[in-house]
């Protein structure tokens, strides 16, 4: 069990967390033909288009209502029909995620009775489905942003009724943790037993980085399509990784009374099988070779890594679910995890196999890396300058992660994933493996020179 310690810091002095909107943009960025609308000033949706195409190397569709001084203080109803109706006529989407920002909240914006206005000042764009979702930049993280996403689009595009069940096709809800290599590397895990995957959202179809015959679109090319969050309640099953979507997963069961199986993560060795065993049982089909070579392969590596992993000591800090995932994957190595710093708090984080974790920012991760002698740090691209400056290693991991190429198209989950991340934290480490110094008495007569002389003596 972990203790969880809290902040006690008046600010955050260099920022770990992501904000709400960008979590629940890019909730709404896995989608086909959509558009993430943020309620909120220019600037701030600038900056977060920003972030993301820093990552994904990819033009990114998102807008704003634009407010500025006087509809801050005079209401911004207007700016929202105006830019709903505006995206409608011109680009045409199949959804419009409405996200609150810090700034339309302190406002005290009522965005649901703004969305029922627009449906009756414009009932020719009945057709596009509009979802709200409250998001304030003061509470939570990307994390939380993009679950509350989640959960606002099963709550409106999944029918509440009960419906004939599709053999073979199961529902995945994948958390912010996991990259479009993740879910496209999900999918044909489950693909390999038969099955049939709705993953929602779908970033592996949207934003892993291909490039389409028309050269650009205005809304997200690729994605879920609502006509298959629509048909989730035909599914079999529901697999749902990540604990951060528990209040999404309660909702679909609720709605559609399938029975979900929820997982951790996919990192590591007994995760990657629990997921396989869930598999089998859902398609009665046993495992394929290709699968038990690439289960194989991982074993072989946990050998061969063992010596350089096992015994580090490493420093963490990112989202809850990610967090949590990388924690249990480097104590099963035999790594010592000697600081831990999450964004936000969250209930799981109490059941790692660590003495604490620090509810915090990047400075508390570069004070407790210092304090207990860390070689590798492994956090999002912020954390360079810390890793330079403590001459320690760096594994970058989560959001965002701007110096890379490809970081957004990495593969972590599965047996292959794991096997990857056991050999990059080996050469990480082996890369700035530094010797320990000889102990050299003070009362010791003669100079270094005379050591090394020494060495070349005759018998």
């Amino acid at each position: 069990m972990a203790d969880i310690v809290l902040p006690t810091k008046a600010l955050a002095v260099n920022p770990l967390k992501v904000s709400q909107p960008i979590g629940a943009s890019l909730a709404f960025l896995g989608l086909a033909r959509a558009m993430p609308l943020e309620h909120g000033a220019r600037g701030c949706t600038s900056f977060n288009k920003l972030f993301f195409m820093r990552h994904f190397h990819d033009p990114i569709a998102l807008q704003t209502t634009a407010m500025d001084q006087t509809t801050t203080v005079l209401g911004a109803d207007d700016h929202v029909l105006e830019a709903l109706d505006t995206i409608c006529t011109k680009n045409q989407p199949a959804v419009i995620g409405l996200i609150s920002t810090g700034l339309s909240e302190t406002q005290g914006a009522d965005i649901p009775r703004t969305v029922a206005a627009f449906r009756a000042a414009c009932p020719h764009h009945d057709g596009v489905a509009v979802i709200p979702v409250s998001a304030a930049d003061t509470l939570g993280c990307l994390e939380t942003g993009f679950a509350a996403a989640v959960e606002a689009i099963v709550g409106a595009l999944v029918p509440a009724e009960a419906a004939a069940r599709r053999p073979g096709q199961i529902n995945v809800l994948a958390s912010a943790m996991l990259t479009p290599g993740d879910g496209e590397a999900i999918r044909d895990w489950i693909g390999a037993f038969g099955l049939s995957p709705i993953i929602l959202p779908d970033l592996a179809d949207s934003l892993d980085g291909h490039l389409i015959e028309d050269g650009f679109a205005t809304l997200t090319y690729g994605g879920t399509p609502p006509e298959a969050i629509q048909a989730m309640g035909q599914s079999v099953a529901t697999l749902v990784i990540g604990p951060s979507l528990d209040r999404a997963a309660d909702l679909l069961a609720a709605r559609t009374g399938i029975p979900d199986h929820r997982f951790l993560g996919l990192l590591g060795l007994d995760a990657c099988d629990a997921f396989t065993a869930t598999l089998t049982g859902l398609s009665g089909r046993p495992v394929p070779p290709a699968l038990e070579r690439k289960r194989a392969q991982l074993q072989d590596a946990m050998v061969d890594c063992q010596f350089q992993v096992g015994g580090a000591r490493v420093a963490l800090a990112a989202d809850a679910d990610l967090l949590a995932c990388l924690t249990r994957f480097l104590a099963g190595m035999g790594a010592e995890v000697v600081a831990a710093v999450a964004s936000t708090r969250a209930g799981h984080l109490a059941d790692l196999p660590i003495e604490s974790v620090v509810i915090g920012d990047l400075e508390d991760l570069e004070w407790l890396a210092r304090e207990q002698g860390a070689e590798l740090l492994v956090t999002n691209s912020h954390g360079a300058d810390i890793a330079r400056r403590l001459g320690a290693a760096l594994l970058r991991a989560g959001f965002p992660i701007y110096d890379s190429h490809g970081a957004h198209a990495r593969t972590w989950v599965g047996y292959g994933g794991s096997r990857q991340l056991l050999f990059d934290l080996a050469n990480l480490l082996a890369g700035h493996y530094q010797e320990i110094r000889p102990y050299r008495s003070r009362f010791r007569q003669g100079s270094p020179r005379d050591d090394e002389s020494a060495r070349f003596r005759p018998c």
